[in-house]
């Protein structure tokens, strides 16, 4: 399994409507339930009709197109991270799967990642 490291700051944020959402920028993960509206976006890209907001994260990408039959893919990884007591926040698209983790943590999951016999592509430059 290969993840791509995406190389980008990330914010995770809560927006009272989506009208000052870029949505023609490069990442842009839109949610929204009977409870909130979600954005997950790139730091440099927070609307200021944010209400909540969370900065420092960064992101991998799970590379290829999943299939929707394939199980036990999030699982697996959500539960290594989790014993490195590392947490994550994913985002699925309808190709793949992105999972965020906080920046301070980055090199930490990407050792892990790898140890566990992931390539992780990007994953052994340090900025």
């Amino acid at each position: 399994m290969e993840l791509q490291r995406i190389k980008r700051d990330f914010s995770v944020c809560k927006v009272t409507d989506y009208s000052k959402v870029n949505l023609e920028s490069e990442y842009c993960f839109v949610g929204k339930t009977d409870e909130e509206n979600s954005l997950v976006c790139l730091t440099a890209e927070a609307p200021d009709n944010t209400t909540e907001r969370e900065d420092g994260w960064r992101a991998f990408r799970i590379r290829g197109v999943l299939d929707f039959s394939l199980i036990g893919i999030l699982a697996k990884i959500s539960a290594l991270l989790a014993k490195e007591k590392i947490g994550i926040f994913v985002v699925s698209t309808y190709n793949t799967d992105y999972i965020l983790v906080k920046k301070e943590n980055e090199m930490k999951a990407i050792s892990c990642l790898i140890r566990e016999g992931y390539n992780v592509e990007g994953g052994k430059t340090k900025e």
